[in-house]
């Protein structure tokens, strides 16, 4: 396996890990239930019993949690170390007992699928973009996903001329030290806030910089201040449009059972297949 470690020194990879330790430490009860929620909305349903629950690249472990509340018997893998850690923290502070494993890997060591083996759910949200072979990853959970099962995912929707100047962005944050880091990190926020009210674009840079703002936690569990840091950090960082994502997974069998996106702007849109049966 690559070292993620010495991918993250040389500036060709964000420490995601690290921002999902950091993250951890305000995982609460409510956060586990804006997570519950968001999963059982996209998913049509509140019952996971019985069913396997696959998180490709589970990072903070927040959303395993979810689903082994609701039912699942649940798989968790991550490329990067520290997110590893980071839901092997929060299995231990919430679900000691819980049917949950969590392992080190990547989608794309072909050897170490196919030792994972397929689930009713495959779960990536805003993951795969972020492999460098985006293609190659979807291909990968699309094959993880059980017969008739289900298949989870969210990508970067494709804005073309800013999609590539955010790149650009993300590719200089890694590549530099503290205080550019900061400096582009303020930037970004200010660019990002641009059309905000005054008050609005404030209370955005406080979060960023990690306010009592940032303890409040947004519609799917998550915090602002991590989820702009890993932003602007983001890096690899691939971009895809709906049709994309749709005529890939509907030309190997996949049917669109629900859709968010994210109208046209910065942000993931969200899909879940319905996989094709066995034999079919």
């Amino acid at each position: 396996m690559i070292d993620c470690e010495t991918e993250i020194n040389q500036g060709r990879r964000f420490a995601f890990g690290r921002n999902w330790l950091r993250f951890g430490q305000l995982i609460d009860e409510e956060r586990i239930a804006h997570a519950r929620r968001s999963l059982e909305k996209a998913l049509g349903t509140h019952d996971l019993t019985g069913r396997t629950f696959l998180d490709v690249g589970c990072g903070s472990g927040l959303f395993s949690l979810a689903a082994l509340r609701m039912g699942a018997r649940v798989r968790s893998f991550d490329y990067d170390a520290d997110s590893v850690n980071a839901a092997e923290k929060v299995r231990r502070e919430f679900a000691p007992d819980g049917d949950w494993s969590i392992c080190r890997g990547s989608v794309l060591d072909t050897a170490f699928v196919q030792q994972v083996g397929r689930a009713d759910i495959v779960y990536s949200w805003g993951v795969l973009h972020h492999t460098g072979a985006l293609w190659a990853a979807m291909e990968a959970a699309c094959g993880l996903v059980a017969p008739g099962g289900t298949l989870y995912v969210s990508i970067y929707n494709d804005q073309g001329a800013e999609s590539r100047m955010w790149t650009s962005v993300k590719r200089r944050y890694n590549k530099s030290g503290p205080v550019a880091r900061r400096m582009l990190l303020t930037g970004s926020v200010l660019y990002l806030g641009r059309h905000y009210p005054a008050r609005a674009a404030l209370s955005l840079a406080k979060r960023a910089q990690g306010t009592a703002e940032a303890s409040v936690p947004r519609p799917r569990g998550m915090s602002r201040k991590h989820d702009l840091v890993d932003w602007v950090g983001g890096y690899p960082f691939e971009v895809a449009s709906p049709e994309e994502v749709f005529t890939f997974c509907r030309e190997r069998g996949f049917e669109l059972r629900h859709l968010k996106t994210c109208r046209g702007g910065i942000g993931c849109n969200e899909f879940v297949f319905a996989g094709p049966v066995a034999g079919g």
